[in-house]
């Protein structure tokens, strides 16, 4: 098997992992964490495609034919509804989202997760202020 496939493969196992410890645990203290962490490693690995293939190098592959299309409304579409579930949140807290647009729609899940763990931290310690 294809090392590219294995990556695939194993990030998909990690994210089904996550969203049935999500589901049976609720929201932890520490998951701020997790979504820094996976922000940092994406971004980590992003950079070999970004130098390797350019910057605009997804584009490419959005556009190739249906599939590529599919696949960018499908992001397009998880980011909108995250974000639905995001503003509430991060205006209760005191987090402007406006802000957190740009690194979310210039870096896709890269900048989503950033602002995730963002607000997490910042309800973690808006709820321990209370």
């Amino acid at each position: 098997m294809p090392g590219l496939t294995l990556i695939a493969l194993a990030a998909g196992g990690l994210a089904f992992l996550y969203a049935v410890i999500i589901s049976v645990r609720g929201n932890a203290r520490g998951y701020w964490l997790i979504a820094a962490t996976v922000s940092a490693a994406f971004l980590a690995y992003s950079v070999w495609p970004i130098t390797s293939m350019g910057p605009f190098g997804f584009w490419t592959e959005h556009v190739r034919n249906a599939w590529g299309v599919q696949i960018w409304f499908d992001l397009l579409c998880a980011i909108s509804v995250s974000w639905f579930f995001i503003v509430p949140r991060a205006k209760k807290v005191g987090m402007r989202p406006l802000p957190w647009l740009i690194p979310v729609f210039a870096l896709g899940s890269i900048g989503l997760l950033a602002a995730v763990a963002r607000l997490f931290w910042l309800e973690r310690n808006h709820a321990d202020a209370a």
